[in-house]
């Protein structure tokens, strides 16, 4: 399982007593992390190298207060190598051409190193470039850390030489096992009823290192009678979501709103709607992608859909937060429970794949306007039939290129709206083929 303790010093070992509570607990073998056992258990990738005594490079990802920074020490340890940390958020190229150095001189006299990268996607992409030839050597075997999805921070060059470890967020079951250290610890129980304390471990959202800190605050205070749910939140106040605009969260959890709303879900829609605009995304991000919901996965099986959303758009621009996201909400659960159809989008793609292979061809002459009296002569507009002076308004003249064949690229589906639209090209269809027979 997960340690989740990692200090600001990735390079410091262990804490002494008196220290934060987090780093009195930080644990000493791998076998005490908590909620990791996929990855140090005997079975799992970290535990069969430790087994065999030898390292591959790699890199940990994972939330942050999983382990990280305490497993990449405990490795270290665990094969007898020298340890050396660095964080990328303070780290430059001379700095990292000192640990090189160091790390050299080290494996003159057979010291490999481990060399520890915190936030290792924040170097750029030269930078990461620059780890390549000391872990082709040997020099250090590198174990990198991030928060970030490696797919998109890292160098595949990088990537090609370190075996990608994923961290999971601590369940309640780790985080309950963390809190019952701090007690032993502190020899003492917390000062929560059984709800409160049910709460407390909700509210770390997966991340032991805020645990133990919030614990470590209720051991802080003087508390007559042990808290509820309502004295806890009073309390320590309310943890803020953790959510990047402009990182792999963000994009997990729009993908996550568009395909509950695709799915006609609309509880876990507004969910994801809420954990979005509760963490800080700007709202009309948000409604954009609604807006395009509508048309791609609602289309003409609900036109209204596309109207709810505009409409959302323009009660959130008048009202503006927080009262103006209740409109948003209505265009979210609209949307949810409209009948659904991409119809219009794979005509949309059909279409253009379409045009982009006969863009040069000339429509029907018949259907060309003729403002000249040399373009009558040739023929523009001649036989044209005006399909209001036809019987139900419909001529069934054919309006593609004479070259082509006519094609199919909306095909409406059999639910909402659509059912009807497709009575109506059934009812176009049926008199087109009667006038091609006369």
């Amino acid at each position: 399982m997960a340690d989740l303790f990692a200090t600001e010093d990735p390079a410091a070992s262990a804490s002494p007593s008196g220290g934060p509570l987090a780093d009195r607990l930080r644990p000493q073998r791998l076998e005490e992390v908590v909620g990791q056992r996929h990855l140090t258990g005997p079975e799992g990738a970290i535990g069969r190298m430790v087994a065999a005594g030898k390292l591959s490079s790699m890199i940990l990802w994972g939330p942050p207060g999983t382990g990280k920074t305490t497993i990449a020490r405990l490795l270290a340890d665990a094969v007898g190598l020298r340890f050396a940390a660095i964080s990328a958020v303070f780290s430059g190229v001379a700095d990292l051409k000192k640990v090189f150095a160091e790390a050299k001189e080290h494996a003159r006299t057979g010291k490999r190193t481990l060399l520890f990268v915190d936030e290792i996607h924040r170097f750029n992409r030269a930078q990461q470039d620059g780890f390549l030839p000391y872990v082709e050597d040997g020099t250090v075997t590198l174990v990198g850390a991030t928060t970030e999805n490696p797919s998109f921070e890292l160098n595949a060059a990088l990537l090609s030489r370190a075996q990608v470890l994923i961290l999971h967020r601590l369940d309640a079951e780790a985080l309950g096992e963390l809190l019952a250290r701090a007690e032993a610890e502190e020899e003492r129980p917390l000062p929560l009823d059984g709800a409160a304390r049910a709460a407390l471990i909700a509210s770390a959202d997966g991340d032991g290192r805020f645990l133990l800190n919030q614990a470590e605050t209720l051991y802080s205070v003087n508390l007559d009678s042990p808290l509820d749910p309502a004295g806890l939140s009073a309390l320590l106040q309310r943890r803020v979501a953790v959510y990047d605009k402009d990182r792999e969260r963000h994009y997990n959890l729009i993908s996550a709103l568009h395909k509950s709303l695709r799915g006609s879900d609309p509880q876990a829609a507004l969910y994801y709607l809420a954990r979005m605009l509760t963490a800080g995304e700007e709202p009309l991000y948000v409604l954009r992608r609604i807006v395009r919901f509508a048309s791609e996965d609602i289309g003409l099986a609900d036109p209204q859909a596309l109207v709810q959303c505009l409409a959302a758009k323009d009660a959130y621009d008048f009202l503006g937060s927080p009262e103006g996201e209740l409109a948003i909400v209505q265009a979210c659960l609209y949307c949810a429970t409209a009948p659904k159809s991409n119809a219009a989008y794979q005509a949309q793609k059909a279409a253009w794949r379409s045009a982009k292979e006969t863009g040069s061809l000339m429509p029907p002459q018949n259907i060309l306007n003729a403002p000249t009296k040399l373009m009558k002569e040739i023929g523009y507009g001649k036989g044209y039939r005006y399909d209001h002076d036809s019987a139900g308004g419909f001529s069934g003249d054919d309006y593609w290129p004479a070259e082509m064949t006519p094609q199919t690229f909306y095909t409406p589906v059999d639910r909402g709206f659509e059912k009807r639209v497709a009575e109506r090209m059934a009812w176009w269809d049926e008199r087109r083929r009667s006038r091609a027979e006369d």
